[in-house]
């Protein structure tokens, strides 16, 4: 888990706005998505796993239990019930909500970070790197 702590600076995105149109996210928020830049700040303390997005319209802050199912509100204002657990040294994470579900998948390999994003056949995936 250590793998994932730090600062990760957005690098690029790829079909990041088909992502967030099919998880039904209004044109003028996925706008804003898709020209910025944002920062994830990660850490971890036992089995709770904080993902914060400090310059996010709305700061967002996410406390995921890992493997214990939680209630979340994202940072497009679903309520979802999610679930986080690692797997393959990977750090899965499953929302489901009205019947749908989408994957964030968190992947590091030395100072790259990968987020894989799918929802049904939509396969969006952001990369970052180590800012500190």
């Amino acid at each position: 888990m250590e793998a994932f702590v730090g600062k990760w600076d957005l690098k690029d995105s790829v079909k990041f706005d088909e992502y967030m149109k099919k998880l039904g996210v209004g044109f003028a928020t996925r706008q804003v998505g898709n020209l910025t830049k944002p920062t994830t700040l990660i850490s971890v303390e036992g089995d709770v796993v904080t993902v914060e997005n400090p310059e996010h319209h709305e700061e967002h802050r996410a406390l995921l239990q890992l493997n214990e199912e939680f209630e979340e509100t994202t940072a497009d204002d679903r309520k979802v019930k999610s679930l986080v657990k690692v797997e393959d040294g990977k750090l899965v994470h499953t929302q489901k909500w009205d019947g749908k579900e989408t994957s964030l998948v968190r992947s590091v390999d030395g100072n790259a970070l990968t987020l894989t994003l799918t929802m049904e056949d939509v396969v969006s995936t952001r990369h970052y790197v180590k800012a500190e």
